[in-house]
């Protein structure tokens, strides 16, 4: 892999931490799942640098970004992504979302911002309200600080089981978000509808759902993200959950390398 570099640029009212590796005329800029970090996208991003520049940040309150603030929303996480896309200034771009990710990539890349190429989706939160049960997320609003419960749903996430260190990641990661993120996401960012901006998008997308992905199965991305995107492919993944970053990176980069040709 390339040179790693991290450092934390000020974004608006906030500091953003942002993980960097690779170099090339187009970038990639990953976006994270709900309770995870840019560190989630390492094993990716090693996969792309002989050619692209890869920018992972901390999303606003997870990792060793600074924490939201009580008015925060989808449409504010947006604006950070792609002011920070200008400060970097990375001229052309591709939007990489994952779950929590991908309604924030829908609305960035529903702005049209100059430079934007491609949009991949990784089995993300849909347009329309996440469909969460109410006493799942009331389970999970009650329970983020729980290493117990953070191990349970790190094994619950994957179709096959991860090596030991990827699954301390995702609970270290769990575990260290800021509980301000963690219930604005759970009782109003994954609420949000968002459906009448994605009309915008005007790139190509691609959508990867893992076939065993029990948090936002097949039938839900078919069902709220697919009716919705008339352009996007759907890519399915046998034998992955809801982690396709952590589970299947080498199939996570080939379709970002196929997409990109």
């Amino acid at each position: 892999m390339s040179d790693v570099t991290a450092m934390k640029y000020r974004i608006g009212d906030a500091l953003l931490h942002v993980t960097e590796c690779g170099s090339g005329p187009q970038a990639w800029v990953f976006l994270h799942y709900f309770g995870g970090s840019g560190r989630a996208w390492t094993q990716v991003a090693a996969l792309l640098a002989d050619r692209w520049r890869c920018v992972m940040p901390d999303l606003r309150g997870f990792g060793n970004s600074d924490t939201v603030t009580d008015s925060y929303s989808v449409n504010d996480a947006a604006d950070e992504v792609l002011a920070l896309v200008s400060a970097l200034a990375i001229e052309r771009f591709g939007l990489v979302g994952h779950s929590m990710g991908g309604k924030i990539a829908l609305v960035a890349a529903a702005r049209q911002p100059p430079g934007l190429s491609h949009l991949m989706l990784l089995a993300p939160s849909p347009p329309t309200p996440e469909p969460i049960e109410a006493s799942e997320r009331a389970c999970l609003l009650a329970c983020q600080t729980s290493r117990t419960a953070a191990c349970r749903a790190a094994r619950k996430s994957c179709g096959q089981p991860l090596p030991h260190a990827l699954v301390q990641q995702v609970i270290d990661d769990r575990l260290r978000t800021s509980p301000a993120a963690w219930r604005w996401w759970l009782a109003s960012g994954s609420c949000e509808s968002v459906q009448d901006r994605i009309a915008q998008i005007s790139v190509p997308v691609q959508v990867l759902s893992g076939m065993l992905d029990t948090n936002i199965p097949t039938a839900v991305i078919k069902r709220e993200v697919m009716t919705r995107l008339p352009q996007a492919r759907l890519r399915l993944l046998p034998g992955c959950g809801h982690l396709p970053p952590l589970e299947a990176p080498q199939a996570v980069a080939q379709a970002l390398r196929d997409m990109a040709l």
